[in-house]
């Protein structure tokens, strides 16, 4: 309506889709496939990503002289802009086997802290000029079992003493360079934080200062949430209702079936050794049964819907006789106006490890068809877009 004014959007897509276990692979990456995106998507705008650099990447680039300055100039050479960075994978995402790595380092780990430290401050010199706040996000505490297994109170305190100094460090970026830069907590299905409630509780628990809620926050993951089962607007609403700040929202899809033995044929076609790909059964009595893996659930055969985190192309509801929860997708995004997020990442990186039937010739193409799906979502949702 006239007189009404839109909330902007920044929009960008994850590049943990590629592999980039080194700077120089790394920018390969983003010549082949990133530079191509943009031409598909946004040719007449800068293409915003959220940019992924392995722990390696990352020292590499620190090290360099000037590096981050020649950096930030050879993406704006090709119109790429970052606005968020992904933080979650430390090492090669992309090996043969990365399963239940992918939460390693934890957040009781000093490595973890030292990574994210070393991201801060790659991310405050690449952002664009006028930027005020940029987010990275990052493991949720770690993987359950991790925690339980070296004594889960002790590694909570020091994860959370770790995340306390991370915070003050970015104060003094915020100081240093205008920026703002955030850290925000992922949940995962399987992970110490995987619902709402328990970011939330944590936050009670441990982070009450004015600075921690300043730097610390939530990425809310909508096939995360999806997954466990969660309503979006309720998780939303209840991080708006106990000041947990959302800095940025994931859009990405899961894997949705009723159970029938036919789709539970299909769905065993998406079992792969790379990644973890949680789930989750609902029970009649609303209780949701967790298995750690696909194949673990295939076994197991509960009766009920099936919600598997298998990252999916957003803009498909459909893949054979398995739904998606791209459905999911609107909901959160209209809830997202009540916690304001600086950022809508597309994050599909599990392209690669479809069925071979199901996988894009065209990766770059397929990328581009999520961010323009992506964008007229945004826009129906009320949000005016910037790439």
């Amino acid at each position: 309506m006239e007189g009404v004014t839109r909330p902007t959007a920044q929009l960008a897509y994850c590049t943990n889709v590629h592999p980039g276990e080194t700077l120089a692979r790394t920018k390969s990456m983003l010549d082949q496939h990133a530079v191509r995106v943009r031409a598909l998507a946004a040719p007449d705008e800068m293409l915003g990503i959220g940019l992924w650099l392995s722990a390696q990447s990352a020292r590499e680039l620190l090290l360099e002289a000037d590096g981050i300055a020649r950096f930030r100039d050879w993406l704006r050479e090709r119109a790429i802009a970052v606005r968020t960075i992904n933080g979650f994978p430390y090492g090669d995402f992309h090996g043969e086997t990365v399963k239940t790595r992918v939460y390693h380092p934890h957040w009781a780990d000093p490595n973890r802290s030292l990574f994210t430290l070393d991201l801060a401050k790659i991310l405050a010199q690449l952002v664009e000029p006028a930027t005020p706040t940029a987010s990275i996000s990052t493991v949720p505490l770690g993987w359950r079992a991790d925690f339980t297994n070296e004594g889960c109170g002790a590694s909570v305190g020091l994860a959370a003493a770790q995340l306390e100094w991370i915070a003050s460090k970015l104060a003094e970026t915020e100081d240093a360079t205008g920026v703002r830069i955030t850290l925000d907590l992922e949940p995962e299905p399987g992970c110490l934080l995987d619902r709402a409630e328990h970011v939330v509780s944590l936050f009670d628990q441990c982070f009450n200062t004015e600075q921690s809620r300043r730097y610390l926050g939530v990425c809310h993951d909508i096939c995360h949430s999806a997954v466990m089962f969660e309503e979006q607007d309720d998780a939303l609403e209840l991080y708006a209702r106990n000041a947990v700040r959302v800095g940025k929202i994931q859009v990405s899809a899961a894997l949705s079936c009723a159970g029938a033995p036919k789709e539970l044929a299909e769905l065993a076609q998406f079992t792969e050794p790379r990644y973890l790909h949680q789930t989750c059964v609902l029970a009649g009595n609303g209780d949701v049964q967790f298995f750690e893996d696909l194949d673990l659930a295939l076994e197991a055969m509960p009766d009920g819907p099936w919600r598997t985190h298998f990252h999916v192309p957003v803009h498909l509801e459909e893949i054979g006789r398995l739904s998606t929860t791209a459905r999911q997708i609107p909901l959160a995004l209209a809830a997202a106006s009540k916690v304001d997020p600086p950022c809508f990442e597309v994050e599909t990186y599990a392209w690669t490890v479809l069925p071979i039937h199901l996988r894009e010739r065209d990766l770059s193409a397929g990328i581009a068809r999520e961010l323009l799906w992506t964008r007229a979502a945004l826009e129906r949702a009320g949000y005016q877009v910037h790439a």
